[in-house]
């Protein structure tokens, strides 16, 4: 049999998955002498995508854990800081910072750089759907539309910018949560129709697993939905998943399908949406009575935050390419208005007090703070999500 096309843990920690310019720039700093230099480089992301006001920083949690074991001290913000890209002065924000010698670091720049570019891009857009839906239920089903080996990392970043929940069972099993899911149309059509696997489902499924029925497989969304309450004593929803070429209004379906559901005394009875939804897309249903939805590959397919690393100080001297802010900088954060700026103790916006942003992760390449858990991640997010508005 033959291999996937992925790259295992053990060729990241070699660096075959680095450009080979950076093998082949130690390779001349050795025959120089200079591979020892000592720098101290930042991360930072001084614009961000499709004009996000701000972005949710993840992805920390795999840099430290490759860069632990070299001779490297490492600064950070935590995991799930909601971030801006530039301060109110205009200076891009460093929201990681590396020090030590150039040839225990310089060839992970390439796999750094990917954990938090494509991390901070999946939690960013689940930081705005959670902004979009409020209190209701958002699920991730975005995992279909990536490479199943990025699946773990879909589900977790998705899961500490502010969902709450993911499908899958290793995504499960490394967060520590119950998948969860609903019914695919493969039921309804292999089963014959509504009816036969509504019914199917009811008896089959574990006692505790909530009845959700799609509702949209052959028929009209309220004849399936009155299909599944005669067949589903205990219903507990329905979701609607309909086609873009049958859609017309998807709000107004909403409407009708509650309309019916509330008139027969089923208020209970929740309706979930899926289907090609972002954070642009959801208030409407909001509106029009949606309690949860299922979102996919805006989550999955989100832009990345095109965090770039930069020299800014090498042996004590400040030194940075042109374009760049030279010399190490002490980002300082307002928690009242989640200003950060560099070097002050007063909030230039609102004169709180600022505290650091960053937090000392690794010294000497050994880890001297413990990593927070997911569920730690997601609860910091959300209450900083609250103080941010989703046009912002």
């Amino acid at each position: 049999m033959g291999r996937f096309f992925i790259a295992g843990e053990d060729d990241i920690r070699k660096g075959r998955t680095s450009d080979i310019y950076f093998f082949r720039t130690l390779e001349i700093l050795e025959k120089e002498g200079k591979d020892r230099a000592r720098v101290y480089g930042e991360f930072a992301a001084p614009n961000l995508p499709q004009d996000w006001g701000w972005g949710v920083f993840a992805g920390l949690e795999e840099a430290v854990r490759l860069l632990e074991g070299h001779e490297v001290a490492l600064w950070a913000a935590p995991e799930g800081t909601v971030f801006t890209p530039r301060t109110p002065r205009g200076i891009p924000v460093p929201i990681m910072a590396i020090e030590g010698p150039y040839g225990e670091f310089g060839v992970y720049e390439t796999p750094v750089l990917g954990f938090l570019c494509q991390a901070s891009g999946i939690a960013t857009r689940a930081g705005r759907v959670r902004k979009a839906a409020g209190d209701r239920r958002v699920i991730s089903f975005g995992i279909r539309r990536m490479h199943p080996a990025l699946a773990p990392m879909i589900e977790r970043s998705v899961y500490v910018g502010g969902l709450d929940a993911i499908t899958t069972p290793l995504g499960s099993e490394l967060l520590g949560k119950e998948p969860v899911g609903t019914m695919p149309h493969a039921l309804t059509i292999i089963l014959g129709g509504p009816r036969e696997a509504f019914t199917a489902m009811h008896k089959h499924l574990r006692r505790d697993v909530p009845r959700i029925a799609l509702v949209d497989t052959y028929w009209d969304e309220k004849a399936e939905t009155l299909v599944a309450l005669e067949a589903i004593p205990e219903l507990a929803g329905v979701r609607l998943d309909t086609p873009s070429s049958r859609r017309g209004s998807l709000a107004n379906i909403v409407r009708e399908v509650r309309w019916e559901l509330d008139t027969r005394g089923y208020r209970k009875v929740k309706i979930y949406v899926s289907g090609g939804l972002d954070e642009y897309k959801i208030p409407e249903l909001v509106e029009a009575g949606a309690e949860g939805f299922g979102i996919g590959t805006s989550l999955s397919n989100a832009p990345s935050v095109d965090f770039a690393f930069d020299i800014v100080e090498v042996e004590g001297k400040p030194a940075a390419k042109r374009g760049k802010f030279g010399g190490r900088k002490d980002p300082r954060r307002c928690d009242a208005c989640l200003t950060i700026e560099i070097d002050v103790e007063t909030c230039p916006r609102c004169g709180a007090p600022t505290r650091p942003l960053f937090r000392k992760w690794l010294s000497k390449g050994k880890l001297v703070e413990d990593l927070p858990s997911a569920d730690a991640i997601r609860e910091y997010a959300l209450q900083q999500l609250a103080k941010v508005a989703l046009s912002a």
